[in-house]
């Protein structure tokens, strides 16, 4: 998003590349610690034109030998009927996620096997890395939001949609090439400080961590259904390993244990504040009854679980990945480390 439409802006990055680097938090992403843990360099998102792998020892430049992020924010499985500028969702969708794989792999594989020398495909994906990679997949949440206030006969319809949809990605991918996936279930969207601070009647309505009983009950329904389409993938896909993952577990355990854990209590976020009923949304400025306001970070993100409301903090993002490489939040308990070797022994 940052790359095709607005830049990122201070402070968003502050914490770890010390400048806005597309990422939605003040930090690195679950993406980037899973690449960390797998000793390769961070991601490059594929409508990057300069510079995305900074810092911190990387290679300068875009760099897709070892992998690339079709992934946006504000992303959705079905194709959004309003445009970026109404709604603010992602115009990136699941299909055209899809389109934009499609797109690179036949155009990096062309241009490897027209390469005249290996500094030029020093920076290409080979055309067998596509069937030793790790697809990871982790959508749904923005879809859920849009779906809450829909009647209870409507989202009967709708879940199965959603979850139809992303597994007809799976299989596409798998078609593709693809054997090795590793599906994240979505989060529990009823703890966003966005979601509690601004329900229109909270009280009664939330659970023992006060998050949203309603919208954490749609998202655990999406969640269960995501599940049984895993199951029924393993057996048409045979030549796949598809491990699923709980990350509402991950997120819902951090949530209900954030003071025992060091952080500040949710739904406290540490950046973007609300004044006088106007929002002000973070490293944005505001005119508030004549004053200008500017919503900066607080001095310590690291000791908070939400970053702006929505996305989560580097110290969050941190303690999830780190349960989510292990295994402990995926069926099957397998680390991420052997979920390629597994697809490659089925």
């Amino acid at each position: 998003m940052s790359a095709a439409f607005y830049p990122m802006v201070w402070p968003f990055g502050e914490t770890f590349f010390h400048e806005a680097v597309g990422r939605a938090s003040d930090g690195r992403l679950m993406v980037d610690f899973i690449a960390e843990h797998l000793k390769l360099p961070y991601l490059s998102a594929y409508l990057d034109s300069l510079g995305s792998s900074l810092r911190h020892g990387r290679n300068f430049g875009v760099n897709f030998r070892h992998g690339a992020n079709f992934a946006t924010g504000g992303a959705t499985i079905l194709r959004p009927n309003k445009t970026l500028f109404e709604s603010g969702v992602s115009p990136f969708y699941l299909d055209i996620q899809i389109a934009h794989f499609d797109q690179f792999k036949a155009r990096t594989t062309s241009l490897y096997n027209h390469a005249k020398s290996a500094f030029q495909r020093r920076k290409l994906p080979r055309p067998e890395d596509f069937s030793k990679a790790l697809y990871i997949l982790d959508i749904g949440q923005n879809d859920i939001s849009a779906g809450l206030s829909k009647k209870e006969e409507e989202r009967q319809a709708y879940i199965p949609e959603l979850v139809n949809k992303l597994s007809a990605a799976v299989q596409h991918l798998y078609e593709q090439g693809a054997r090795a996936f590793w599906i994240h279930n979505t989060g529990p969207f009823g703890c966003l400080p966005v979601s509690i601070l601004y329900a229109p009647n909270p009280q009664g309505t939330l659970d023992k961590c006060g998050c949203l009983k309603y919208s954490n009950g749609v998202a655990m329904e999406f969640n269960k259904q995501l599940k049984e389409a895993v199951v029924k993938l393993r057996a048409d896909l045979p030549e796949a390993a598809l491990t699923y993952v709980d990350i509402y577990a991950a997120k819902y355990a951090l949530i209900s244990d954030a003071k025992k854990q060091g952080f500040v209590e949710p739904p406290e976020k540490c950046c973007g504040k609300r004044v006088n009923g106007v929002d002000v949304q973070c490293g944005q400025k505001a005119n508030v009854n004549g004053t200008e306001v500017h919503a900066a970070s607080c001095k310590n993100p690291s000791s908070y679980i939400s970053w702006d409301g929505v996305h989560y903090t580097e110290a969050a993002n941190h303690w999830f990945a780190k349960r989510i490489i292990m295994g402990l939040v995926s069926d099957n308990s397998i680390p991420m480390a052997q979920a390629c070797h597994k697809a490659h022994h089925v």
